[in-house]
């Protein structure tokens, strides 16, 4: 069984994962994305506050993420609430690491990014040797 720590650090090493929501109808909605951070304080994510994402989010906070390390062929799965977190701050972090963000930003200012955190965090491990034992759960947060 993999440590709450040893989670955090795969996550941080492999922050492409997919994200499970809600919408309006219940219809369960998940996309590629690429979380920000993970901490003890649960895992960062950001969007445009015009998406379907931030909408669904704010509507339904339950989510679950799934991250994947294939040269381990190791799965987390964490589900969680997710909050909206206003923090121009923050944003500015999230811009000036991922640059692609920054002309967007430039033209239409810092609300036209979401941010949001993924708190109350629970994660499950699969591997092939795990595959068929019963799941265990490790708290995040």
């Amino acid at each position: 069984m993999m440590t709450k720590e040893q989670i955090i650090k795969l996550i941080n090493s492999h922050l492409s994962c997919h994200l499970a929501t809600l919408d309006e109808n219940n219809q369960p909605r998940v996309r590629g994305m690429l979380a920000y951070r993970a901490d003890d304080d649960g895992i960062i994510f950001h969007t445009g506050s015009s998406k379907d994402l931030f909408k669904q989010v704010r509507d339904n906070p339950l989510v679950e993420a799934c991250f994947y390390d294939r040269d381990s062929q190791t799965q987390i799965r964490v589900s969680g609430k997710a909050a909206i977190v206003y923090d121009d701050n923050l944003k500015r972090e999230i811009v000036a690491s991922r640059t692609f963000l920054k002309p967007w930003v430039e033209e239409l200012g810092l609300d036209v990014i979401a941010v949001f955190r993924i708190t109350e965090c629970v994660a499950s491990v699969w591997t092939f040797e795990t595959n068929f034992a019963p799941k265990e759960y490790i708290k995040l947060t």
